[in-house]
């Protein structure tokens, strides 16, 4: 149109010059710095970039973000896929969307501190844990009264595994009955519990009482049965002889118990451990093992509703007459899906993988906020450990350009990719 090419410049100036002074010069003062010590007067040329491949926690943090590049764009395109493929043909799939969607709207601080009260360890607080347990306590019976055990100089003793044992066998015939005082148990397990009551002698069986032997207030008798003393009920009684048990039986309301003495006979008394076995605390999800996936899971509750915007904005320029000719031609569902609608949705899917993949490997805050102290060298990332390395206890500017410097090669390559997509799409 005859424009002089200065007047192109003038309007162009001042975004190359935000660019120069916000992109440019900071990448190059990067590379300047990561060839400087600490201190930055000591020239020490590539010994930050060797310091940081023999760094045990920054080869942690390299391979953390290895998980991370791999599994979290993965499975949030592949469940962004399914959401976009599944609610096309549902009433009520925009409302879906819109709640898978909506923890975009959550910034990536208030996302770590939601997730850091799921993932707590304990059931009441831990919503992920809570549920857990809850599984869990449907196929396993808990134990009746964790923590328990005998009083001091009781007949019982420790036998292993959690278990107690009378140190003395049952005498066949002599009536007297076994009784076997507990101490250290909750309150709350004995809350609604009845009083204890002394078992009676029962012709061909060895009883006995178990309970807890504490008076609150004080004025109890060590291993008696006194008036106020609580019964503890359906424990587990067993008779062992030579290593294997011969009976069992459980304790009644009152805490008495009942053995067959042509059994029980010579046989010591066995608590099994599953009596006091600690209540099932679910699943440390934030511990070094698992505080990894755990955090994963947390970023793809925030972007697979992205990916699922994304990828059904291309599925609705999908031609339904190709997806309605394959089903004319005797196509399943899932042959439709796998053979036409993955390769037409695959420039998105491609975009979308891209996508997430630059944007993890630039994840910081969630790891920052959900990880503990304890498992947070476990969680490192890079992007974690240039902060550490710039801004922590132990400032070394140089090894954090060197960080930066490495995050931005490992960038470029998905940029590159990202480019010759775009020009592609352009020239077609």
């Amino acid at each position: 149109m005859g424009t002089r090419s200065w007047i192109t410049v003038v309007f162009l100036l001042p975004a190359l010059v935000l660019l120069g002074a916000l992109v440019v010069y900071p990448i190059v003062f990067s590379v300047y710095r990561s060839l400087f010590d600490a201190s930055g007067n000591g020239f020490v040329g590539l010994g930050n970039y060797g310091e940081m491949f023999s760094d045990d926690g920054i080869r942690t943090a390299l391979r953390n973000n290895v998980i991370w590049v791999v599994v979290a764009p993965t499975v949030s395109t592949a469940l962004g896929l399914i959401f976009a493929v599944l609610t096309e043909r549902i009433r009520w799939g925009t409302a879906f969307k819109l709640v898978v969607f909506m923890p975009m709207a959550i910034s990536m601080l208030a996302a770590g501190i939601i997730f850091r009260l799921v993932y707590d360890q304990n059931p009441e607080r831990g919503v992920a844990n809570a549920v857990w347990v809850g599984v869990h306590d449907t196929f396993a019976e808990p134990a009746p009264f964790p923590g328990a055990k005998p009083r001091p100089n009781a007949d019982l003793r420790p036998s292993g595994g959690g278990a107690f044992t009378t140190r003395s066998a049952v005498r066949a015939g002599a009536g007297a009955p076994v009784n076997l005082p507990l101490v250290a148990v909750q309150q709350a397990d004995v809350r609604n519990a009845k009083p204890a009551a002394a078992a009676k002698p029962r012709p061909g069986k060895v009883t006995g009482t178990v309970w807890l032997d504490f008076t609150r207030g004080g004025g109890g008798r060590p291993n008696v049965i006194d008036g106020r003393e609580r019964a503890l009920a359906g424990l587990t009684v067993e008779a062992v002889k030579g290593g294997r048990v011969v009976a069992s039986a459980t304790t009644a309301a009152d805490g008495t118990y009942a053995l067959p003495a042509d059994k029980a006979g010579g046989a010591r008394l066995r608590l099994p451990a599953a009596n006091f076995a600690e209540a099932y605390n679910g699943v440390d999800w934030l511990g070094p093992t698992l505080v990894t996936p755990a955090i994963i899971g947390s970023y793809v509750w925030m972007w697979a509703g992205f990916a699922m915007v994304l990828i059904a904005a291309g599925l609705a320029a999908v031609p339904r007459e190709l997806l309605e000719a394959a089903r004319v031609d005797g196509a399943g569902e899932w042959q439709v899906f796998r053979r036409i609608t993955v390769p037409l949705l695959a420039p998105v899917l491609v975009v979308v993988l891209v996508t997430l993949m630059i944007n993890v490997l630039k994840i910081f805050d969630l790891v920052y906020i959900i990880a503990p102290g304890s498992s947070l060298r476990s969680a490192n990332v890079l992007a974690l450990q240039l902060f550490q390395s710039s801004f922590g206890t132990d400032v070394d500017e140089g090894l954090g350009s060197a960080i930066a410097v490495f995050l931005l090669l490992l960038v470029l390559p998905v940029m590159y990719v990202n480019l010759r997509r775009i020009r592609k799409e352009r020239r077609r």
